[in-house]
């Protein structure tokens, strides 16, 4: 097997950057990034900053929270660190990764963001951000595809999309839309929001649409139940529902293919053809 293959295979057990929490109807994803526990060597994940292997663990409690756990109907997302919620994408990843590794890092954090708009939608899951702390870059990305965003109003804490001045790129994640095509914000408001890098914050960000609500430090705690609770009574998740185990997929990997135990289709691995192959009623290759 390539040493470099990417396992997207993990359980909340497993899960070093991400502590998930259920409390009746409400559950809680609290993002607590080790620095440490980058997915490749060569930088750390200062400030909450994430690289794949944190949506990798993203991805799989959200799909966990939907299909395991009827019971849930507003996901809480919020920062398990004080006064920072997201930093975004971490630069040093970035800079050490190859231009496909960063292609395909960016799209999969974007289907991981399309999946909570997807969840609400058609799952009646809805998501709360509680940005307990700064949020910059694809942070704040991932509160703009939660449902409703409240900001902790202790006059530091900032939304931000600081791309294109300190980096020169521009947000990669779906913030400029999100900013006016969901959240509707005046184009030329957008325009100054994402070209400085200090961000909006307090009831600013409020007037400017950028958030819906904020609350102060001691009040924040009881703003988040509250508006967590009223988006749980938006929700249309059927009452007494059966959840969906999520087991973990065992697999044998080989040079060139990886063996299931399940049968369920055949491909390549190598190559873009795809291959025909006699069903066997003992094991998926892909």
């Amino acid at each position: 097997m390539n040493p470099n293959a990417v396992d997207y295979r993990t359980a909340p057990s497993e899960y070093r950057h991400w502590k998930l929490t259920f409390d009746g109807a409400i559950a809680t994803l609290s993002i607590d990034i080790d620095e440490d526990g980058g997915i490749r060597p060569g930088y750390k994940l200062k400030l909450n900053s994430y690289d794949l292997g944190v949506d990798i663990e993203l991805h799989d409690a959200l799909n966990r929270i939907r299909f395991e756990h009827p019971e849930v109907r507003t996901v809480v997302v919020t920062s398990g660190k004080d006064r920072v919620f997201c930093s975004g994408a971490n630069i040093f990843m970035l800079g050490v990764s190859s231009h496909a590794w960063k292609v395909n890092f960016c799209k999969f954090t974007n289907e991981t963001r399309n999946g909570i708009e997807d969840t609400s939608k058609h799952s009646g899951l809805k998501f709360l951000a509680a940005l307990n702390g700064a949020c910059a870059g694809g942070g704040y990305e991932l509160a703009l595809a939660c449902d409703e965003i409240l900001l902790v109003d202790d006059r530091s804490s900032a939304v931000s999309l600081p791309e294109v001045p300190l980096l020169g790129v521009l947000p990669g994640t779906g913030g400029l839309t999100r900013v006016t095509d969901k959240r509707h914000v005046r184009h030329d408001l957008a325009d100054i929001f994402c070209t400085t890098s200090e961000g909006v914050r307090g009831s600013k960000a409020v007037d400017w649409r950028l958030v819906d609500a904020v609350a102060k430090p001691q009040q924040f705690a009881a703003a988040v139940s509250e508006r967590a609770a009223k988006l749980a009574a938006q929700s249309d998740r059927p009452a007494g529902a059966k959840g969906v185990a999520l087991p973990r997929i065992e697999r044998t990997d080989a040079h060139a293919w990886c063996t299931f135990r399940h049968p369920v289709w055949v491909c390549r691995r190598s190559g873009c053809s795809s291959w025909k192959a006699p069903w066997r009623p003992d094991v998926y290759t892909r």
